[in-house]
């Protein structure tokens, strides 16, 4: 799912106060922390993931991988922490739209 700015913004504005519910260690990606991802993601739509300073590779290369298997979108990248969000099929967090022009 691509996100707008505007949704991007809104997204940040509610992840702010949210706590990290999964931290990458020294492994990184690992079929365990996609389990653990996917099913927060789909009970909370938008995680929050702490990545610990053992973790060695490129943190930018590491949230594209998270959001590919995941299916997911990053919000932010900021430092060692990474905003996911995926939409749930019974949203509980309605994105502002956007009107297009052409």
């Amino acid at each position: 799912m691509i996100l707008t700015g505007k949704q991007k913004r809104y997204l940040r504005s509610l992840g702010v106060n949210e706590k990290a519910v999964v931290t990458v260690g020294k492994e990184g990606l690992s079929t365990n922390l996609i389990d653990s991802l996917n099913n927060a993601l789909n009970a909370r739509e938008l995680v929050k993931v702490n990545v610990l300073k053992s973790y060695e590779d490129d943190l930018d290369t590491l949230a594209f991988d998270i959001a590919m298997h995941t299916k997911s979108s990053v919000v932010q990248q900021m430092g060692r922490t990474i905003l996911l969000y995926k939409k749930a099929r019974n949203p509980k967090i309605i994105l502002p739209w956007v009107k297009l022009e052409y």
